[in-house]
This record gives C-alpha cells, structure tokens and sequence, in this order.
C-alpha cells in the first residue's frame, strides 16, 4: 500500500499549489497556536480548503480542546477533517463526533515516552485517525508541532502495530531519513513541515527530493 503524503504548514495558496502538484494527499493548515510555524488565519484556510482539487484533503489543525470550540473553529474554515493537537480529554471527542459527524477527526499524540502508548485505547473509539508527533505540549509554551526533531520511532512502531485506525508519522522527516522511517514505523502516512522548507518557505527542490525518497522507501 502507498504511504500516504501530508505536506503540513501551508502559507498560501501558491504553496498549496506546489504541494499538490509534487503530489501531496493532504496539506495540514495550522490555525491559531502558542507557538511553532505556518500559522495562518482562518479566513485563508477556507479559501485554500476550498479550492483544493478532489482527492486532496485540507486538515485543520487546531489548539482547541473542548468539543464545541473545535466545532466553531471547524465551520468557520469550511474544513472536513479537524486535527487535534493538543491531549484532550476522549470525552470531548466523543462530544465532537455527536455535533459533527461528517468530519474526519484526527488526534495527535506527541511522543514524549512509552506513556504515548498508554493514551491509545482512550481516543480510539472516537478518532479516524492518529498522528504521532514530536511536540512538548506540557511545556511552559506549548510545543504543538512543527519542531523539526524525531521522536523514538520504537515506541510509533509500536502505536502503528496496535492501533485499529489509521497512524501518520510526523516529527523532523526529511529526504534522508523518510525511506527509513517508513521501513521502520510502517505508518499509513506521513506528515512534513520544516524538511521540506528553506527559510520557512516551501521549497520545491526539497520537496521533491522528499517525494522522491518516500516513494523509493528503504531496503
């Protein structure tokens, strides 16, 4: 099965473009944070959701973590799939699964430890999908994503084997280290901000040598 490819951070319409043309599956809009790059508002990340070819998924990432705040923020951008980014409470999800039922939703797990796995069984019954990160978000400034660091790729190994649903892998992929983290984590997508970025720009050179790597995958 293709691994699937989210190219996150989107700044513009131009950049949207230029993913799905070196073709990106889904691009990640990151909506309000406390920290971390490509924040835009929420009025771009309608207009860029909106003119998205069919096939291409907009996820918006979102800092909210009680059900109702991240249904207001999911119809103010026009969006069909929410990413989680903080830890909330699967109670909320559940909440949120009621009030919107037509939206994929995605939670991601920051992977500080082996406690990443523990968190599992709470979300599964109310997700689509996990994405595991590199962020701290029990940080004096909460790091949500778009650190650029890996995380131990033993413990979302582990998350892909036992999970139900499917995992995207995030957390400092690049061109070299993408076909490995495939071979190793074996996740159904990948997920990419500042590896293929220069000078916090999406740069095509990296993203096509991103694109390229992912498709060779590792021996």
């Amino acid at each position: 099965m293709r691994t699937r490819l989210k190219i996150c951070c989107i700044g513009n319409e131009e950049e949207a473009a230029l993913a799905v043309r070196h073709g990106a599956d889904a691009l990640g809009l990151v909506g309000a944070m406390p920290s971390g790059p490509g924040v835009i508002d929420d009025d771009l990340i309608g207009r860029i959701a909106r003119d998205l070819p069919a096939g291409v998924w907009a996820f918006l990432l979102t800092q909210e973590r009680r059900a109702q705040a991240i249904a207001d923020h999911v119809l103010r951008c026009g969006v069909s799939t929410v990413q989680v980014v903080n830890h909330v409470d699967p109670s909320e999800l559940a909440l949120l699964r009621s009030k919107l039922p037509y939206v994929r939703l995605v939670q991601v797990i920051h992977v500080e430890g082996q406690e990443a796995l523990d968190l599992l069984a709470g979300y599964e019954p109310h997700v689509h999908a996990f994405l595991l990160d590199s962020g701290s978000p029990t940080a004096t400034v909460p790091l949500l994503g778009g650190t650029g660091r890996v995380h131990d790729w033993e413990v979302s190994a582990a998350f892909v084997r036992r999970s139900n649903r499917p995992v995207f892998l995030a957390g400092g992929l690049d061109a070299d280290n993408v076909a490995e983290a495939i071979r190793r984590v074996q996740p159904f997508g990948l997920d990419v901000c500042s590896g293929v970025r220069t000078a916090g720009r999406l740069d095509p050179v990296k993203l096509q040598a991103y694109v390229a790597q992912a498709a060779r995958k590792a021996p």
